[in-house]
């Protein structure tokens, strides 16, 4: 499958988003955090991921957990195969080993309450890692990439491929309609929301005048949403699409896909019922993280795009603010504004995401050294 070029700013790599509210540097004292440089030498820090199966979540893990013992931080790293009780029992146990931070990408975001409470009380300081943590006010620090922007990338990527767009985002003069099929993340993941809102209000005005039309009228969040970004929930809700909405023989164009693991489950729907075949191509399909997988589809002219994510930042930027935090230090945040959490709003540092397809791939990942060449063959 090849569509038009998507135009994406490269040289964003690697750089994080300035946004104005900024709320201090890390030199400052943090008014919360009563160490002093040195005294929590060889601290333990609890790093908690959500799963295996995501081949980004490894790279994660990894790269917090190696970035904080080069500075001489002990570290207990889980994984809690998307299972919450596990997630939960987790943190419990790094609380009793005498963790002095958390660094935490939650499964549900609102699970971890009772923990939280009992880290407060000791004094433990708590990083949101990619997902915000909601309904406890003992969630000190956010870490991610600004999620609505995600959202809006993947939508522009769609009108992109399916043309009606051009490379530098300009409306075209093709009319459609297309018909397209709209999927989101997890209803527990607080930024599946963020990513949907983005993608819908810039879709909303083609669908508004029909230039798109969602011929299976499932449009609300809760009707798009896919339980625990799995693959196999996605491939199978794309199989009742198909079987309700296109039996009369009308084909998907688009699929809004907010994650490459869901995007592989609606790829396998399609190519089961035709799709990739001969006279009948793939719809444009979006996707998000830049998993391998994922990458090598869009070589192979299958998925259409992904947002790359550089973990190595978000990586680093937790490992700064624990740190920090481990020091008497007030860590650095980009945005004291946008992630309410339903208790407080926590202070967080934002970096830019980079939309990725076959014509700039090797540029933005193989060059950077995110990945090699031998990694996508």
């Amino acid at each position: 499958m090849k569509f038009k070029k998507l135009a994406v700013g490269v040289a964003a790599v690697g750089l994080a988003f300035s946004l104005a509210a900024c709320s201090g540097g890390r030199g400052a004292t943090d008014a919360g955090a009563s160490a002093t440089p040195g005294s929590n030498k060889g601290a333990l820090v609890g790093v908690l991921m959500p799963n295996k199966t995501s081949t980004r979540w490894i790279k994660d893990g990894d790269a917090v957990k190696s970035g904080l013992e080069k500075l001489g931080y002990k570290v207990q790293l889980d994984y809690a195969n998307d299972d919450i009780p596990t997630q939960v029992k987790q943190v419990s146990n790094d609380i009793t080993k005498g963790a002095k931070v958390l660094i935490i990408a939650s499964i549900d975001g609102t699970a971890l309450s009772d923990q939280l409470d009992t880290a407060g009380k000791k004094g433990v300081k708590v990083i949101a890692y990619d997902r915000l943590i909601n309904g406890n006010k003992n969630v000190d620090y956010y870490t991610t990439f600004d999620n609505y922007k995600v959202g809006v990338d993947q939508a522009t990527s769609l009108l992109t491929g399916l043309g009606l767009v051009d490379a530098d985002g300009k409306k075209t003069d093709e009319k459609g309609p297309f018909n397209v099929e709209l999927f989101a993340g997890s209803a527990d993941d607080n930024n599946a929301t963020f990513f949907f809102n983005g993608a819908m209000d810039t879709l909303k005005p083609y669908i508004d005048d029909k230039t798109i039309d969602i011929k299976s009228g499932q449009t609300a969040f809760q009707q798009v949403a896919t339980q625990q970004w799995d693959a196999n929930r996605a491939k199978q809700r794309m199989q009742n699409i198909i079987a309700k909405s296109y039996s009369s023989g009308t084909k998907v164009q688009g699929v809004l896909s907010p994650y490459d693991g869901i995007s592989i489950g609606i790829i396998s729907a399609l190519t089961g019922a035709g799709y990739g075949g001969s006279g009948t191509k793939l719809p444009v399909i979006t996707g998000q993280d830049a998993e391998i997988p994922s990458v090598k589809s869009i070589i192979a002219g299958q998925q259409y795009s992904t947002i790359y994510k550089d973990t190595r930042q978000l990586a680093d930027e937790s490992v700064k603010m624990a740190d920090d935090l481990l020091n008497g230090k007030k860590p650095e945040v980009n945005d004291t504004k946008s992630y309410n959490n339903k208790v407080k709003v926590v202070p967080s540092y934002l970096f830019q995401p980079v939309v990725v397809t076959k014509d700039n791939y090797k540029k933005v990942l193989v060059d950077s050294g995110y990945y090699s060449d031998g990694d996508l063959k």
